[in-house]
């Protein structure tokens, strides 16, 4: 393929997912989650409308709004055309909208990857079947997407659907990692002291991930803070102070930042070259996100550094797992996959 199109396709695929994660955050903080209530549609048309006198709210599905807000503990009778009229928010509908927009070359870029990876199935087959399941997994979370729209954001929906995105970013940087001519691979003057910081990038691997998913699940816990409890976001902090799964997430940072400064050592120690884009990006993120947690612990949870903050632990999560990749041997396996 020359240039190797198809790990510039991989990399375009992976970026479009990260991308998609900052949009959606940007949803998240801005409230506009359920800007669009209906799914594939947006108020019953393609293109949403910018005001309220352009939606042809008889033509929409009153029964089918009624069955979602029963589901949510609401009166479904209380839904009427008048009701979904005062709901209206031009800003939220296309805010949603915009996040459903980026999510198409995540498809797009998903299915070419798996097209093209065909090309590379009797040299690296782990490649064609990590696209393969790469490109489920868009399916899966576009399907877990509609999901949040009918559930009204129920907060286990939105866990399980931030869990995909992290599982399809590893799955993807796998892909580009194996699909280069030569995959990259750090040269160790102790092969002993390659393995163990190899085990110590897979603990912080899996601390990251933990903490992403508490991450997420803090985040619910704002989400009703703002909704059902209607506390001001200047008072979210205090509120947060009483909820161990809050605390523990808080202290975890720590324990991130510890293992991270003790890899960081190892490779100082005993590697050879200059430092990776990967390892800078790890230690760069990581002391990045120990600041903007102080900042929403002790100052104010601020929108932008709510949509950092998670865009990224998405960062961070490929980052870190790229420099695991690189510390395998490939070089005698190159055609067994």
């Amino acid at each position: 393929m020359g240039k190797n199109r198809f790990q510039q396709c991989a990399k375009a695929a992976l970026i479009s997912v990260l991308v998609l994660i900052f949009v959606g955050a940007i949803v998240r903080v801005t409230g506009a989650g359920m800007g669009c209530p209906d799914w594939p549609t947006c108020w019953g048309c393609w293109v949403p409308p910018t005001k309220v006198e352009d939606v042809q709210f008889e033509k929409l599905d009153v029964a089918k709004f009624q069955k979602k807000a029963e589901r949510l503990g609401r009166d479904p009778q209380s839904i009427t055309i008048e009701s979904l009229r005062a709901e209206f928010n031009p800003r939220h509908v296309w805010t949603e909208f915009i996040n459903r927009l980026f999510s198409l070359p995540v498809g797009l870029f998903a299915l070419l990857t798996f097209v093209l990876s065909f090309f590379k199935q009797r040299e690296i087959p782990l490649v064609f079947w990590a696209s393969f399941s790469a490109l489920i997994l868009v399916l899966v979370n576009a399907w877990m997407g509609a999901r949040v729209v009918y559930s009204g954001l129920a907060p286990g929906v939105l866990t399980i659907h931030m869990a995909l995105a992290f599982l399809l970013i590893i799955v993807q940087s796998y892909v580009v990692w194996r699909s280069a001519h030569v995959p990259k691979q750090l040269v160790f003057r102790d092969d002993g002291m390659r393995v163990r910081l190899q085990r110590c990038l897979w603990v912080l691997f899996l601390v990251i991930i933990a903490e992403g998913i508490m991450g997420t699940q803090v985040r619910e816990l704002t989400d009703s803070l703002s909704k059902h409890l209607s506390v001001p976001r200047d008072q979210w902090g205090v509120t947060l102070e009483h909820s161990w799964l809050y605390l523990l997430h808080r202290s975890f940072s720590w324990v991130i930042l510890g293992v991270t400064g003790y890899a960081w050592w190892i490779s100082r120690q005993y590697r050879q070259g200059a430092m990776t884009l990967s390892e800078k990006l790890v230690i760069g993120i990581v002391l990045a996100q120990m600041c903007l947690g102080v900042v929403m612990s002790q100052i104010h949870i601020y929108g932008v550094v709510q949509i950092l903050h998670v865009g990224l632990a998405a960062i961070l999560i490929s980052a870190n797992f790229f420099w695991i990749l690189s510390l395998n041997q490939v070089s005698s396996a190159r055609n067994s996959g």
